[in-house]
């Protein structure tokens, strides 16, 4: 996931998160808020579920943000 800003200064700097994620899932995912690298924290379990759809969201220094879907 990538996300660009136009700004300077503060305002530019882009901070990431999960914006609706379960107890499960973050034992499954980790998200580093500086880069929206998605690392798993163990193997997954595709008899327990074949797919996850993750929802990030984007934040930049003056408070916009903005959110996708990761599957």
């Amino acid at each position: 996931v990538t996300a660009m800003d136009a700004d300077e200064g503060l305002n530019g700097e882009i901070k990431f998160s999960f914006k609706k994620i379960t107890k499960q899932t973050s034992q499954i995912f980790q998200l580093d808020s500086n880069t929206a690298a998605i690392t798993l924290l163990r193997s997954l379990d595709f008899e327990k579920g074949d797919s996850y759809e993750l929802e990030l969201q984007a934040r930049d220094g003056g408070g916009l943000f903005d959110t996708t879907k990761v599957v």
